[in-house]
């Protein structure tokens, strides 16, 4: 049994090494990592990190305004691609991989197999996206097996909805964002009938909408709310081969795409179906409405859900001052009964840098956070590429522009993993001393979450009811808990605050009997496990613990209960 650590990286970022890239440059201009370019030397690096599994993002492949058509892949009109890279998640063929990955474009799926081996070598597993509720405007599969079908080549696309039907049609409005296209394109982008937009925009889509994508037909008719899924429709078919054939070219598991915009139905039909041949895999759900949350659980069958609205959110605002560090005990309690399926994290390809100007502006503030996140509970904890370093995510890139995020629509090269893969090296050299010290906190401690066996698999007690706040314990900027097996029990202590404190911290009588153990009321030897100190610490339920915590940090101290 290991605690999942998931490292996302989008390898069109990680192994591009040009050096000043311009802002909306071609792949000529600004080059594109290759899936050979995560060689095992830095699959090592990440490794190192306490990392378990590796989300190659934008992997299939997907709309683009670079040219492969001398290798049979059809172009794709520039009023339907956002950037000129393309967005991952308007996808174009769902049996192929993205060309832009590939040193050799013929040779494109033995390059990804060659990465899924050498990710499995290095000890790790693989994930990739599966983007349920969208395909490109442009789909257009060159790859399938033989006996599939493209979506909506089977259509009857002048009625709205039909239970078969995979996309729903529109009728004779017309498509009405040819933005960024006016230099590049001959003619303005036209569709008839015209399809509803991903996003459920069932008109003309404008900019703020995925104009780039067309909505799937899960059986669901918009226009009354009825539910058809008998027999069943024709999408799910499609979507469970599509499955299936990626869980048979070795990946471990799947990030779904906003799993909410599709019926928990089909996932419920799906999944079993999937793990029954492949009982391995992995499925996270990327979601955002907490009330559903037990439904894709337990009738979809996911194995974990995104913890955005909940976690993510709380410690944010604590970070920025505009939460108390009680907020997590409420956070928490929400999802008491679920706590073990919802992956955390504080960055992602959709959320801005922790080290942006939009943010927390430097990546030492969110320690404290990054604690707890990973260590609140066994459930997964992911980072994001570059987190580790301190990536700013300042870059205006192009079509991104300057919002604190690191860019999926561009091609780029980002500043912190260029320079860390240093020619290949994939060593500190070129790293500040800021930037190597933030790798080794993140190393540390994520490492920590698999070698510790109270953090890898031991319960969670929460010690803020037994912690009012008062002059020596701020409640409002102190979180406490313990972790517990029955072989160790850690007590974390953390500091949202800007300055160091020393606190007191009760641990009450019931909260020893929890982990079957006793205060003995001695003074014994404690570990400090981040730092490595030690501690001389007298276990009691009548007097508390006189700790020192650093500003923006916390302390993980292993209690000497024998």
């Amino acid at each position: 049994m290991s605690k999942i650590i998931i490292y996302q990286m989008l390898p069109r970022l990680f192994g591009n090494t040009t050096a000043n890239p311009v802002e909306g440059g071609t792949i000529a201009q600004n080059g594109c990592g290759k899936f050979n370019d995560i060689t095992p030397k830095a699959l090592r690096t990440i490794r190192l990190l306490g990392v378990t599994h590796v989300w190659y993002t934008g992997i299939l492949e997907h709309t683009t305004r670079t040219d492969y058509t001398q290798y049979g892949i059809e172009s794709t009109h520039p009023a339907t691609v956002k950037g000129e890279a393309g967005s991952p998640y308007a996808i174009k063929d769902y049996y192929d991989v993205d060309p832009d990955l590939a040193v050799n474009v013929n040779e494109r799926r033995k390059e990804f197999t060659a990465l899924v081996n050498r990710t499995h070598k290095e000890g790790m597993k693989v994930i990739i996206d599966f983007i349920p509720n969208h395909v490109a405007r442009h789909y257009k599969s060159d790859n399938r097996p033989a006996g599939t079908y493209d979506f909506g080549q089977n259509d009857d696309n002048s009625c709205f909805f039909l239970g078969h039907n995979n996309f729903y049609y529109l009728g004779n409005q017309e498509y009405g964002c040819n933005i960024d296209a006016k230099d590049c394109a001959p003619e303005p982008y036209s569709e008839s009938p015209l399809r509803a937009t991903g996003n459920d925009c069932f008109g003309s889509p404008s900019r703020n909408d995925w104009y780039d994508t067309v909505k799937l037909n899960y059986g669901i008719d918009y226009r009354t709310g009825n539910r058809q899924f008998s027999p069943v429709p024709d999408t799910w078919v499609k979507m469970l081969k599509i499955l299936k054939y990626w869980a048979a070219q070795g990946v471990d598991g799947f990030r779904c795409d906003m799993v909410e915009m599709t019926p928990v139905e089909f996932w419920g039909w799906a999944l079993p179906k999937v793990k029954e041949e492949y009982p391995h895999l992995i499925f996270i759900g990327e979601i955002y409405q907490p009330h559903i949350y037990r439904s894709f659980i337990r009738d979809g069958h996911f194995d974990y859900l995104y913890d955005k609205v909940g976690l993510y959110d709380t410690l944010r605002s604590i970070i920025n001052g505009y939460s108390s560090a009680c907020d997590i005990t409420t956070t928490l309690q929400s999802t008491s009964d679920i706590r073990q399926n919802m992956l955390t994290f504080l960055e992602n390809h959709d959320e801005q840098r922790i080290a942006s100007d939009f943010f927390a502006t430097k990546a030492e503030r969110a320690f404290a956070a990054l604690i707890v996140s990973a260590t609140i509970d066994t459930q997964p904890f992911m980072l994001y590429a570059g987190e580790e370093l301190g990536e700013r995510g300042m870059d205006k890139e192009g079509y991104s522009g300057v919002d604190g995020r690191t860019t999926i629509f561009d091609y780029w090269s980002v500043d912190t993993l260029r320079r860390r893969n240093n020619g290949s090296q994939y060593n500190d050299e070129l790293l500040t001393d800021n930037e190597k010290s933030i790798q080794a906190f993140h190393r540390h401690l994520l490492t920590l979450c698999n070698s510790s066996e109270a953090l890898r698999e031991g319960r969670f007690y929460d010690l803020q009811y037994a912690n009012p706040h008062s002059e020596h314990y701020d409640s409002n900027r102190i979180y406490s808990y313990l972790r517990g097996t029955a072989d160790e029990l850690l007590l974390i202590v953390t500091n949202f605050g800007e300055h160091d404190c020393n606190c007191n911290v009760t641990i009450p009588r019931e909260a020893y009997a929890y982990f079957s153990t006793e205060a003995t009321g001695t003074a014994s030897t404690a570990t400090e496990l981040l730092s490595g100190k030690e501690l001389g610490l007298t276990l009691s339920a009548d007097e508390p613990i006189s700790i020192e915590v650093p500003a923006n940090n916390g302390v993980i101290i292993k209690l000497n209960t024998k």
